[in-house]
């Protein structure tokens, strides 16, 4: 799950796998370095069936 952007600087959404926070990503290279520390390596980051973006798609970075 990545959820909405949280207003900082610089802004950030933060990423639950499995039920676990693992970390604040800064943009889709990070929720991608994520998923692969957890064995996620073939996850498509794009399908809805795999992931559920919070507060708009990979996109949204801002």
């Amino acid at each position: 799950m990545v959820h909405h952007v949280v207003d900082a600087n610089p802004p950030y959404r933060r990423v639950d796998i499995l039920g676990e926070t693992v970390g604040k990503a800064h943009s889709l290279r990070d929720v991608a370095e994520f998923c692969r520390r957890a064995g996620l390596d073939e996850l498509d980051l794009d399908s809805q069936d795999m992931v559920e973006w919070i507060g708009g798609g990979s996109d949204v970075w801002e």
